[in-house]
């Protein structure tokens, strides 16, 4: 039974009229005649009794009518439904983020995405990094904003820019008074970071032992934002990705550039892959693609 059959039948079952069923279908006779008896053969009885005037419905016919409507209504809806969310008229899309990124350049991205398509919901989860891409693999959402993943996890990374480290002071320390910083002169205060295994623990680690460094550690938090208060109370000082600049800040600690060595790993659109996205989690994909930008620290 097809959903071709079923127009066929009810056409002709409304009007019990061969003949303006086919002017209401755009059929020749011959044409809708066939299509109703391979809907019969295909039920295995006679739905119409036929005559040289008039055409009437059998019991099974009957019984055929209200079914076929609800049959073709839930059709005609799925279809428009389907037709919608290809044509970004209605859907929904979740996405994980880095609280740092939810709480900075997401709302921007999230702004034009919503002017262009108010009828697609968004669900954003502000999860720590390592959580994002968890969530990603596991297929819990189709977006997820991270640091490229250190090692392959099946999923599709696609760059938005490369962040830099930045140092983190209290605003009013001596150290606040500069315009850089390297790390020998910021590791001469107690450093706070974040405990392990945070991605940005292990980066920071793994960088300056390359060049001889080893991470002295006084204080350690599960959360950026507790790093900040720390520093901006004046515990001691700490490094976090430009991404976390307008945070740290307005939790009252200044921003420094830091170098010696320069630490920085790419940021951007984890997905479990290229091609195999929603018509709303693309739209997303390339709304982000416009509108992120690298973080930059300015004057206070």
């Amino acid at each position: 039974m097809t959903v071709k059959q079923l127009r066929a039948f009810l056409a002709v079952a409304q009007t019990l009229s061969f003949t303006q069923a086919c002017e209401r279908l755009h059929l020749s006779q011959p044409a809708l005649s066939l299509t109703i008896k391979g809907l019969e053969e295909s039920l295995g009885g006679r739905l119409l009794t036929r005559s040289t005037r008039s055409v009437r419905l059998t019991p099974e016919g009957e019984s055929l009518v209200p079914l076929a409507k609800r049959l073709l209504a839930d059709w005609d809806n799925t279809e428009e439904l389907l037709r919608q969310r290809f044509t970004l008229r209605l859907g929904r899309v979740a996405v994980a983020a880095m609280p740092s990124f939810a709480g900075s350049q997401l709302p921007d991205a999230l702004m034009v995405f919503r002017q262009r398509y108010p009828r697609i919901n968004v669900t954003v989860h502000d999860v720590i990094n390592e959580q994002v891409i968890d969530m990603v693999h596991q297929g819990r959402v189709e977006l997820g904003i991270a640091f490229e993943p250190e090692a392959a996890q099946s999923l599709h990374f696609a760059p938005l820019y490369l962040d830099r480290f930045v140092a983190v002071v209290p605003a009013d320390s001596a150290l606040a008074a500069r315009t850089t910083i390297d790390w020998p002169a910021l590791l001469t205060r107690d450093f706070i970071t974040l405990q392990r295994p945070s991605m940005v623990r292990r980066l920071l680690e793994q960088q300056l032992r390359l060049q001889g460094i080893e991470l002295p550690v006084a204080f350690e938090s599960h959360q950026l934002a507790t790093v900040g208060r720390m520093v901006a109370s004046g515990l001691g000082v700490s490094a976090v990705p430009s991404l976390c600049i307008h945070q740290m800040q307005e939790l009252g600690a200044r921003c420094l550039p830091l170098h010696a060595p320069i630490i920085e790993r790419a940021v951007g659109i984890l997905s479990p892959s290229a091609d195999d996205l929603s018509v709303a989690a693309q739209a997303l994909r390339e709304v982000l693609q416009e509108t992120v930008s690298t973080p930059v620290l300015r004057s206070r």
